[in-house]
């Protein structure tokens, strides 16, 4: 052990005086033919693809190694280790161009969740993640726009002419009206979708159409509110039909036929039901009527113990007397 440590001491030591950034030059030489393949074109690999004065040299980060530019953070482009040649310019940052309506350039960025386009480099710039089925590579400026001026408008609902929109979100493409989402077969459909086609998914969505699971079906449509022209629709519910309007419910009278309802009639009922309170505190006065009985019974007994219980004393009085 002794001779060992003679010979690894002095090496130890000799290595903690390093600083980080020599380390990584070291082994940045050392992996070069790994890190930056020859190219087809014979160009220097180490020259940054998206600016074009920058080196490229490895770098890191509380995430691990990775390849970036020297001019960062002019230059933000960076890649993973490993990454094939053929691949890096795309999937790296790099600029697609600039948007001819603000001026500013359009970026694709790598996020922790995967690729996304940007527009600017402000505080809160715009972003749009790629969509499932489209990839880095195939990225351009044309696309990138497309995806960044979502929603789209795809026109306005023959019924109370509000608009309809497209758009990608959590759970993928799909179509919105009034509150109503339906969803589109592929992310391509998002910038495709007409309105008549827009119009009947809706509609089936609103009918609970097969695998979907949507709202009630509609018996009657009454036409447009008149505070709001919102639509007025009589559907048909688990506890019997009711009429909707926005977020607001109102049941049908009972026994009364949801075909002969008017649109008078339905705007009276969704007034009377917005005027209700809320029915949570109706339960509570009920309760404690209920409960002022029992209090009362359980009281009663005890007086009458206290009357029986003087009697006695009169009379020993009387007899005193």
């Amino acid at each position: 052990m002794r001779e060992f440590w003679k010979e690894f001491h002095p090496k130890t030591e000799e290595i903690l005086g390093l600083t980080t950034r020599s380390v990584l030059d070291t082994l940045d030489e050392a992996l070069a033919p790994f890190l930056y393949p020859p190219k087809a074109d014979g160009s220097d690999v180490r020259v940054c693809p998206t600016c074009g004065t920058g080196r490229l040299s490895m770098k890191t980060s509380r995430f691990g190694p990775f390849v970036g530019c020297s001019n960062y953070p002019e230059c933000r482009y960076t890649r993973p280790i490993g990454q094939a040649e053929e691949g890096e310019q795309a999937s790296g940052d790099r600029a697609l161009g600039v948007d001819p309506d603000t001026g500013m350039t359009v970026f694709l960025k790598s996020g922790r969740f995967g690729a996304y386009v940007q527009l600017g480099e402000g505080e809160k710039p715009k972003r749009s993640s790629l969509p499932k089925g489209w990839s880095a590579p195939d990225m351009d400026l044309e696309k990138g726009l497309r995806l960044l001026r979502l929603p789209r408008e795809v026109g306005l609902h023959p019924e109370d002419s509000q608009p309809i929109t497209a758009s990608i979100g959590r759970y993928g493409p799909f179509v919105q009206h009034n509150g109503t989402y339906a969803n589109l077969t592929g992310a391509d459909e998002v910038f495709d979708v007409g309105l008549n086609r827009a119009v009947v998914l809706l509609a089936e969505k609103r009918a609970g159409g097969p695998g979907r699971r949507g709202e009630a079906a509609a018996l009657k449509d009454l036409g447009a509110h008149p505070a709001d022209g919102a639509p007025v629709r009589v559907l048909s519910g688990r506890y019997g039909p009711y009429i909707k309007h926005g977020a607001t419910n109102a049941n049908v009278p009972r026994g009364a036929d949801p075909q002969t309802v008017t649109l008078e009639q339905a705007v009276a009922l969704l007034a009377e039901r917005a005027a209700k309170p809320s029915g949570g505190g109706k339960r509570k006065p009920a309760r404690a009527a209920k409960a002022a009985p029992k209090a009362a019974a359980a009281k009663a007994p005890a007086k009458k113990k206290a009357v029986a219980k003087k009697k006695p004393a009169a009379k020993k009085a009387k007899a005193s007397a």
